[in-house]
């Protein structure tokens, strides 16, 4: 199961890291890197933890969703992934998905931490809540349904020599459908109608899997990269009333 998740030829058809360095830098140490996270605190302790999408980094989504989140009342830890930015490693899938406990750790306490995923981040979101199960709140943003489906889009079993065995364990791993049924705590879906990298349907899926109250926001306007400035101050008051709701 590591191995096929780690593999080198996943990793390089599958995330497209860039190379942007945050501001109010947070180093999190993980086996064999180091995660060039960053922390927007405010005086209080609920903070938001945001795993961004494929081909951004942190830095993209700083001067934007720290001010958001602030404004809010509530702290923002933008969660990076080994490759990307200033972080150091490689992005195996495998690892990346062990790297979010010690990202929750540096966070702080998961009863005050709403975790977010916006489209690839959805996978390490789901991840978080199934390590944490009292973390407060999740927000999934364009989110995946089956990370398995994607992926085997870019790479085939054959070109890295697993079994259907391996691929077995790589499914339960990558079990969105129990992570999200597994987790009680309240979620926010948030999906464009027409986005045309990560169908609608996926977000039809997360939220009728969903094992505590959920709600689903579809959007008519924008697509997967701009469902949130084409839609701002829809988009905004979803996750202003469900952070008050917390």
């Amino acid at each position: 199961m590591a191995d096929v998740l780690n593999h080198p030829l996943l990793a390089q058809r599958y995330f497209f890291p860039s190379g942007q360095l945050p501001k109010n830098r947070v180093d999190v140490e993980v086996d064999g890197a180091t995660l060039a996270c960053a922390a927007h605190p405010t005086e209080g302790e609920r903070t938001v933890v945001f795993f961004h999408g494929n081909g951004e980094t942190t830095g993209n989504w700083q001067g934007t969703l720290d001010e958001i989140f602030n404004r809010l009342g509530w702290g923002l830890f933008l969660a990076e992934y080994r490759g990307y930015g200033g972080s150091t490693g490689e992005p195996h899938l495998g690892r990346m998905l062990d790297d979010v406990g010690a990202i929750i750790d540096a966070a702080g306490p998961p009863e005050n931490l709403v975790v977010m995923g916006r489209s690839v981040g959805s996978i390490f979101a789901l991840e978080a809540v199934q390590r944490f199960p009292n973390i407060a709140g999740l927000i999934i943003e364009s989110g995946i349904a089956d990370p398995l489906e994607r992926i085997l889009l870019r790479v085939s079993p054959q070109e890295i020599d697993a079994t259907d065995a391996d691929f077995e364990q790589a499914e339960q791993r990558l079990n969105h459908e129990g992570k999200m049924s597994g987790y009680i705590g309240p979620s926010l879906v948030l999906h464009t109608r027409h986005d045309g990298l990560v169908d609608h349907s996926h977000a039809e899926r997360l939220h009728a899997w969903a094992g505590g109250q959920s709600r689903l926001r579809t959007f008519e306007h924008g697509n997967h990269n701009s469902i949130l400035f084409e839609n701002a101050p829809d988009y905004l008051q979803e996750i202003a009333d469900f952070l008050h709701a917390l």
